[in-house]
Formats: structure tokens, C-alpha cells, sequence
């Protein structure tokens, strides 16, 4: 099998990997620590040696592994860096993502090295570390590629400044595979000899456990924390009992070269060792490079988001018409230009725009800025908004729509341009403006709450239609003093409600460090928490063909209403879904004896246009693609179009929905075993694109 040569620079994951103070423990010991090194044994003030790291991520590199197509009968690990950017916590869940970054041919029967690099945050927001693999396929050389060169790495004419002994236990293999990397070279003395070794040999990262215990004990004794880089080269496989010695020179600040040898050969068994120490900078999340527009941002918050996205390294698009609170008015320069002032004093970027957001050539300007002055557009901030606050039968027509032609249609203009030049740089980062007028109600505000709630509907559509663009959309309802809010707000509330408390939010939204999208987020006075929209379980209320009734409405209302074990939903097709499923019986399936006997996936297919019904697809015209997972899956589609049925193999570039299963789960639906409503509530059926036209496959066929 050949190396897979589509596989690279294709994402892999995100592969989440929860772990508690137990599994820091267990790799401390499979590493050889013990009571000299209680640090890293005792859940009391635990620190966690940073080379667990390799032991949190074995899922990944077995994914990368399976996708490069390597020849898993003759991998090993050739090298190894890691880069430290924050301490690993005790315990959390940790988020990998990553790729394959090249292949390089060593040459037919030398191997080939594969590449795999990842970064892995915590489940705190914090990246922790990035990992480059080099895997060894001593099988795979020869595919004509190109080959690398690397600088070796320099050691010193001159005895180790730091000698470390250990000693690797007979059993130390049995122990570290507790952490995951369970490969049966390290186990199985019959599968080691087929490999071509006398018995299990270590784990090289095990070993590379022991070296960096050697490397923090002779450098930053007991601040692990401190541990920046981590790089090596595994040389030689090393059987379980051998002692080992780790050789440290140290060559300038904060940096040493290592290698740890084989104690009584002398042979190295890890080569090329380096590795950086010192105080970890500062965690900051930073713009270097990004162009943010913030609408609205003469004064209050808008100023306030301004003023901190370019001290954190954005170039600004400071967007204020300069008018009056109600919107009335010419408008002026100087409330934008005051705030650009104020950046570029600070050292910063910024630039001012007086478009008006109510406009859709305004929304276009203040896009065009951003392109023209900076090349991009990577943040947009919509925060642009005034009031004109009255009783519901005062609320006249003019006052109505000038409310929402700033808050809601402002968004959109400006949002849209924006929108368009994200999706043509895979990546953007959208912050709509709501209220808890808008969220809750407030008296008197009904034109500013319907415009308020209109921006999250936007933004609901927007982080679906964004998502495959690494474009990420959220909402904030501040409460913050402002203009705005100066005769709103009771003083002492005023008072304590900088927007200064409001922007540490916004700005995480709009970085790339925010992972989420789709979520409303309440802010203000240093307080914070995520609003959302909850539905209830409710009840189906049709009872043997019987139409439901007002009277049935009344009795049941109790039930209807009750949230107990709500859910929040992530788009329509999920919410369509379970209404639809709470038809479903939740029976375990048709008896055996009512099954229709498919022996196999394609057969299933081959059946499909005998099973079709033509007089079922008047006026239809549906794509419906299939991917089938397992070892007797494959991908189909089927095209329904003016009564007619087409099924053929492979994948249709646009179909109205996709239906996802395993090949056994498939095989038990279509055999009448597993009701397709309970397929897809268990999660064994996904059905991505139109839910609603994966609805009309029953009428469709009759497989029977």
C-alpha cells in the first residue's frame, strides 16, 4: 500500500482526549519517578511532566498514521519536538488538530519519513503545546520523492556538564503502555521476534520520559513549568532492564544539547537532543496581523474595543457617523478621529470611517476601508446603534425603523461585504451586538429588543453558513455605561459598568483562540455568562389519528411547557428531527423473521431502482448521497429527477442531503431490524444537508 500523497496538508481531528491527575500519575511512573520525585506522584500540589504531552495525543498520531497510508508493520518514531506555550494542568480535556506536512523519500529499501505536525489546547482556552512528529516507514522508501537534509546538531568538545543514571525496570514497558501507546512490539515476545528483535523492546518515548525528567532535574530542579522546547532523534531500540545515561551540555541561555546512550554499550540511543528553558512568556492573546472594523467606535464600547484590539497588535477600522443618541443629525469627523488619535499616540494602527451603517453603500465603504488601507478584513465588531425609546402605542412608524435600520439593517450591510472577503480568506471572526432588552424585554424598547433579537437570528444563520469558511460568529449583550445608557441606568449601576468589563469578552470572541460559535454571551461589570434558547421534551398530543384540540392544549399545557431536560439546538434539521422522532416508538425493531435479507451494502443498492415508485416522484427532483463506513461500506448516491431513479457509486458534487451510517447499522435498517427514526435519534444515522428531503426516501421506495 502506498503512501497516501491527498492525505497532506488535509486537517485531522479536532480528537478530544479527556484525562484527571490519575493519568499524569500513571505516566510519571511508567517514566520512573517515584518518591524521590513526589511532584509528579502525589495528587497534592501535582505537577505534570511536560513530555506527557506525547502521551495525551496517541490517538492523533494514530489517525495520522492511518491516513498517510504508512505501513504499520514498519513505522517507528524517528523524531520527536515538542514546544511548550503553558504548564499542563492537572486534569481537563485537551483538543488536538492537525496534519500531515510532507513525505520524504530516503529511497528504495532505506524508508521514508512522514511528517505529522498538531497543536493541543486545553479544555481552559489555553494552547498547551505543539508536537512535530517524524515517523520512520522502514517499508515505504522508494515512491520517488524528494528526500530531507537537516543540520545536525553541534555538541560541545567537552565532557557533559549534567550526567543523569536510571535505571528502566524489566517491567517498564507494561507500566508506560498504561498511557495509551499499547503497540505490541513492546508486549508480545512472539509478535517482537517477527519484527526481527530477541524480545519487547522499550517504548523510545518512554525513554524520552526518563531523559526529560534528566534534563528538568539538571536545569529548572522542580519547576517543570519552565520547560520550553524539547527535541530528539531516536537512534537505537533499547530492551527493558538496560540502565540508561543521559548526557547534558549546556550552551548558552536557557538552551542545551542532550542524547541519552545505552549504559552498558555506550551505544546512543536518542540523538540530537535540544531543548530550551526559562519563564514562559506571557499568555496574551494578540491581533499581530489582523484587521478589525468596529462600527460605532467614536465612544462607549466601540471606543473601548478599539482602543484594546490595537494595543493587541490589530490595524483598526474606527467606523462613527459622529451623529446624535437618537441618530438624528449630519453626523461629524470628530468622535472617530479622536479614537484614531488615541491609537496612533499609543504606537497603533487605526483608520477612520464616517460611512453610515443604515445604508448599504455605507456597509460597502466601511468594507472598502478596511481593504484599501490594510489589505484584509478579519474581524468585524457590529456595535453601531442608537435609541429612540417609547411606549408601544407611541412608537410611531419613523421612530420604529429608524432603530432598526441601524442596529439590525446596519449589521447587515456591513456584514455582508465583510462576510464575502472572510469566505475568500478561509477566516473571520463576526461579534453581533444584542440586549437584554432584546433577550428578556424591557419596557418602552420594542423597536430596539425586536432589532436586538433579529441579530441573533443573523447570527444563527451566519455560524452555519460560516462554518466550513473558518468563520466564527457570536453575539454579546453587554451592559455597559454609554450614552446610550447615561439616563437608562441607576448611577451607582452606571458607575460601576465601564465598557472597559465588557471588552475582555468581545476581544476573545473576536480571536483565534475562540472556538466557538453560534453563542450569546452576557457581559457587564465584570460579570459574565452564555444566554441561550432551551426547548422542552414537550408531548406528542395525536392520539389514535385524532386531531388535537385547544381542550387537549389546556390539559396538557403543564407538560408542554416543562423544560426539564431541555436542549439547545444547533439548527433547524436538529430541532425538525426530534419533533419528527417523537413519533418513533422506541421499540427495539422489527423481529427477525420481518427482515428482508440484504447480505450486503451493495445489494442494497442494486435493489433501490426496482424498489422505486414512480408515481410517488412527480415534481421531485432530489440527490441523496450515501456514506457508508466499514469494511463492507463505500459511498453512493442516488438521483431522483422527473420520475425517474438513477443509483450509482461515489460521491455527487451537490447533493440535497447526505445520510451517514456504519455498514452494520445500514444493514439492520434496510432489513427492517432498526427503525430509521431510532437510527438517527441514537446517533448511528447523520444526516447532514436538508433533513426535511431525507423524509421523502420512504415514499420514494418500497424495499420490500
Amino acid at each position: 500500500m502506498a503512501l497516501n500523497m491527498d492525505a497532506i496538508g488535509k486537517p485531522i481531528g479536532p480528537m478530544k482526549k479527556d484525562y484527571t491527575w490519575k493519568d499524569a500519575v500513571l505516566y510519571a511512573l511508567g517514566v520512573g519517578s517515584g518518591f524521590s520525585e513526589l511532584d509528579y506522584c502525589y495528587e497534592k500540589d501535582l505537577k505534570v511532566i511536560p513530555s506527557f504531552s506525547i502521551a495525551m495525543i496517541f490517538d492523533f498520531l494514530s489517525q495520522a498514521a492511518i491516513a498517510s497510508g504508512v505501513n504499520l508493520a514498519g513505522i517507528l518514531h524517528g523524531e520527536q519536538e515538542l514546544i511548550f506555550h503553558n504548564p499542563i494542568p492537572s486534569e481537563g480535556t485537551l483538543t488536538t488538530t492537525g496534519k500531515i506536512v510532507d513525505y520524504y523519500d530516503k529511497g528504495k529499501d532505506k524508508g521514508a519519513l512522514i511528517v505529522y505536525d498538531s497543536e493541543t489546547v486545553h479544555s481552559s482556552g489555553k494552547k498547551l503545546f505543539t508536537s512535530v512528529v517524524t515517523i520512520f516507514g522502514r517499508l515505504d522508501g522508494g515512491f520517488g520523492g524528494k528526500d530531507r537534509k537537516k543540520e545536525p546538531v553541534v555538541f560541545p568538545d567537552r565532557e557533559p556538564d549534567f550526567t543523569v543514571e536510571a535505571a528502566p525496570s524489566l517491567n517498564q514497558p507494561l507500566i508506560y503502555r498504561l498511557s495509551g501507546d499499547v503497540f505490541h512490539l513492546h508486549v508480545d515476545p512472539e509478535f517482537a521476534k517477527m519484527a526481527g528483535f530477541e524480545k519487547p523492546i522499550m517504548h523510545g518515548l518512554c525513554t524520552h520520559g526518563f531523559a526529560c525528567r534528566a534534563l528538568i532535574a539538571s536545569l529548572v530542579p522542580g519547576r517543570p513549568e519552565q520547560v520550553r522546547r524539547m527535541a530528539c532523534r531516536f537512534s537505537k531500540t533499547l530492551y527493558p532492564g538496560v540502565p540508561i545515561r543521559t548526557l547534558i551540555w549546556k550552551t548558552g541561555d536557557g538552551r542545551a544539547v542532550w542524547r541519552t546512550v545505552n549504559a552498558e554499550s555506550g551505544e546512543i540511543v536518542i540523538d540530537n537532543g535540544e531543548f530550551e528553558y526559562g519563564d514562559i512568556p506571557k499568555d496574551e492573546i494578540r491581533f499581530d496581523g489582523r484587521t478589525a472594523i468596529v462600527t460605532g467606535a467614536g465612544a462607549g464600547l466601540g471606543r473601548a474595543y478599539a482602543l484594546e484590539l490595537a494595543r493587541r497588535g490589530a490595524n483598526v477600522v474606527v467606523n462613527d457617523l459622529g451623529g446624535a443618541r437618537d441618530g438624528a443629525g449630519a453626523g461629524s469627523a470628530s468622535p472617530a478621529d479622536q479614537v484614531v488619535a488615541e491609537i496612533r499616540e499609543a504606537g497603533g494602527q487605526a483608520v477612520a470611517n464616517y460611512d453610515n451603517v443604515s445604508t448599504a453603500e455605507g456597509g460597502a465603504n466601511i468594507v472598502k476601508t478596511a481593504q484599501d488601507t490594510f489589505g484584509s478584513v478579519d474581524i468585524l465588531i457590529n456595535n453601531a446603534g442608537i435609541l429612540r425609546d417609547k411606549s408601544f402605542v407611541k412608537m410611531e412608524p419613523d421612530n420604529w425603523q429608524a432603530v432598526l435600520d441601524v442596529h439590525l439593517k446596519g449589521a447587515y450591510n456591513v456584514t455582508r461585504p465583510a462576510f464575502a472577503a472572510m469566505k475568500a480568506n478561509g477566516y473571520g471572526r463576526i461579534v453581533m451586538t444584542t440586549s437584554a432588552a432584546g433577550l428578556y424585554g424591557n419596557f418602552g424598547q420594542s423597536n430596539y429588543a425586536a432589532a436586538k433579537m433579529g441579530l441573533v437570528g443573523l447570527m444563527n444563520t451566519l455560524k452555519l453558513e460560516g462554518a466550513k469558511y473558518g468563520i466564527k460568529v457570536n453575539t454579546v449583550a453587554p451592559i455597559a455605561a454609554s450614552r446610550l445608557t447615561e439616563d437608562v441606568m441607576p448611577p451607582d449601576l452606571f458607575a460601576r459598568s465601564k465598557p472597559e468589563y465588557v471588552a475582555p469578552l468581545v476581544l476573545y470572541l473576536c480571536s483565534d483562540r475562540c472556538p466557538v460559535s453560534g453563542n450569546i454571551y452576557n457581559a457587564g461589570m465584570g460579570f459574565f455568562n452564555r444566554a441561550a434558547v432551551v426547548t422542552g421534551p414537550g408531548r406528542v398530543l395525536v392520539k389514535d389519528g385524532e386531531d388535537p384540540s385547544p381542550e387537549i392544549i389546556l390539559e396538557n399545557l403543564k407538560a408542554i411547557s416543562d423544560l426539564a431536560g431541555g436542549k439547545e439546538y444547533r439548527d433547524l434539521n436538529a430541532q425538525v428531527g426530534d419533533a419528527l422522532a417523537a413519533f418513533q416508538a422506541p421499540a427495539a425493531g422489527a423481529p427477525a423473521e420481518a427482515a428482508k435479507g440484504f447480505v450486503s451494502t451493495a445489494a442494497v443498492f442494486e435493489a433501490m431502482p426496482g424498489a422505486f415508485v414512480p408515481e410517488a416522484a412527480k415534481g421531485v427532483d432530489v440527490v441523496f448521497q450515501y456514506n457508508i463506513s466499514g469494511d463492507d461500506g463505500g459511498d453512493w448516491h442516488c438521483i431522483v429527477k422527473d420520475g425517474s431513479c438513477d443509483v450509482a457509486t461515489g460521491v455527487h458534487g451537490s447533493p440535497a442531503c447526505t445520510l451517514k451510517i456504519g455498514d452494520e447499522d445500514f444493514l439492520s435498517m434496510m432489513n427492517g431490524q432498526f427503525p430509521p427514526m431510532q437510527a438517527y435519534t441514537s446517533g448511528k444515522l447523520k444526516i447532514e444537508g436538508d433533513i426535511m428531503k431525507s423524509q421523502l426516501i420512504e415514499k420514494l421506495f418500497r424495499l420490500s
